[in-house]
């Protein structure tokens, strides 16, 4: 047996972790998905990804406002700065039931691909 398999190395059950350029055709195919920015006001003010939604991952009430904005739907794209508070955030959604996909590379991958921007 393998130590990934004993130890379950692999992404929780609903969640899939993209690239930036998965993750703009991710986008381009579910007009309809919600994108949650899961960095701080501040963060995002200084530029976000077109039609995201900012929803602090840091705030001790995110869960909750990540299911306001949800609503009904039970799938969603979200990213932070580099990936990390991503996946946490990705970790308490997909726990909930929620269809994760994150961006595994961040804001700093998606610019760095000279992907759309918004301020």
């Amino acid at each position: 047996m393998s130590l990934c398999s004993f130890f379950s190395c692999s992404t929780p059950e609903g969640l899939s972790s993209l690239s930036a350029g998965e993750f703009s055709t991710l986008l381009s195919q579910k007009p309809d998905l919600i994108l949650l920015d899961v960095r701080t006001p501040s963060e995002y003010a200084e530029g976000h990804l077109p039609k995201s939604v900012n929803v602090d991952v840091l705030a001790p009430d995110f869960e909750q406002r990540a299911e306001a904005v949800l609503g009904k739907q039970r799938s969603v794209a979200l990213y932070c700065r580099s990936g990390h508070r991503s996946k946490q955030a990705a970790t308490l959604l997909s726990r909930r039931g929620i269809q994760v996909y994150e961006l595994s590379t961040g804001w700093l991958g998606w610019v760095e691909a000279a992907l759309p921007t918004a301020r």
